[in-house]
């Protein structure tokens, strides 16, 4: 991830990710290793209170994972914690 030129590289290869996508992406990259829930995520992407961001979270984060992950059944990065939230594993 290249925050200067807002690009993201995925086995050298750009991938096109909406600004809310992005924003999402840099948060976890920047925490790396650090669960968040669906709240913690919606507050700091943007930067308001969460009220029934479930369903806004689930798609962006499907969606990322359906651009970055070889396969995103089985991601790679990108990891569910059951009950708890998001995170990102490795790079």
């Amino acid at each position: 991830m290249d925050d200067t030129l807002k690009k993201v590289l995925v086995d050298d290869q750009e991938i096109k990710l909406t600004p809310t996508e992005y924003n999402i992406l840099k948060f976890l990259i920047q925490n790396k290793g650090r669960v968040y829930s669906i709240e913690q995520i919606y507050k700091n992407v943007w930067e308001e209170d969460a009220y029934g961001a479930e369903n806004i979270i689930a798609v962006h984060i499907r969606h990322i994972r359906e651009k970055v992950e070889i396969n995103p059944k089985e991601p790679k990065y990108l990891k569910v914690i059951w009950g708890i939230g998001y995170k990102i594993e490795k790079l």
